[in-house]
């Protein structure tokens, strides 16, 4: 054998070298690229389903800040999740799990943007439906829109933040809800942890999921300020 053949590693060598390098890279994925997450509550309905699994993809947002109609999951801004639904792994193995991006991850909420920094939302128009810079704004996705109605509020997002609302309109603990607490109920940009991508389970319901151009026809700037 050739002297300037390398010495191989003794093969349990070998496999912790595999299994560690196998978890910093699911980190690093797990910092920059992909994260899973479940849906805790009803608010997202038809869209999502209390348990789906998901993963949310941070890509988008490298050089540019969620869009109207985006689908994003953000950190509690402080006493918008109940107990049960800001549960998080409870034993070691789903712990180890949840630091590498592999359990899905509690603590966290999941609404579509429907107001960006300038942004004047105000609810409603004779017909009910959400305005965005005066423009009358038909959402689809709804699964009760005549539930949009039953908040009123007329607001001007500040800059580097955000107005979510839920798709299930009658039940969901929005930025309607919170305009009493501290921040207004709007989220800063940065509590955004990413943008919804593909649901992974239940398995006959796994698939992409995207935005909406319902907010297409909306300009940059408000008709006027509250």
């Amino acid at each position: 054998m050739s002297e300037t053949t390398k010495r191989q590693l003794p093969v349990w060598q070998e496999s912790i070298l595999l299994v560690v390098t196998a978890m910093v890279m699911a980190v690093v994925v797990k910092a920059f690229f992909l994260q899973a997450f479940y849906i805790p509550s009803e608010s997202m309905e038809p869209t999502m389903l209390v348990n789906d699994k998901i993963l949310v993809q941070k890509v988008s947002y490298w050089s540019g800040d969620p869009q109207r109609g985006d689908i994003v999951v953000f950190d509690d801004p402080g006493g918008w999740l109940d107990q049960s639904e800001s549960a998080r792994a409870s034993n070691p193995v789903q712990k180890a799990l949840e630091v590498i991006g592999l359990f899905p991850t509690g603590g966290h909420l999941i609404k579509r943007v429907v107001g960006v920094g300038g942004d004047r939302v105000a609810c409603c128009d004779d017909e009910g439906r959400l305005t965005v810079n005066g423009v009358s704004i038909d959402e689809p996705y709804l699964r009760d829109p005549s539930a949009n109605a039953e908040s009123r509020f007329d607001v001007v997002v500040p800059k580097d933040h955000l107005w979510v609302q839920g798709d299930n309109r009658g039940n969901s603990a929005d930025s309607r809800v919170h305009q009493g607490d501290p921040g207004g109920g709007f989220i800063p940009v940065d509590s955004v942890v990413g943008k919804a991508w593909v649901r992974v389970w239940p398995w006959k319901r796994i698939g992409l999921i995207r935005g909406s151009d319902a907010f297409a026809e909306v300009p940059s700037e408000p008709a006027s300020s509250p």
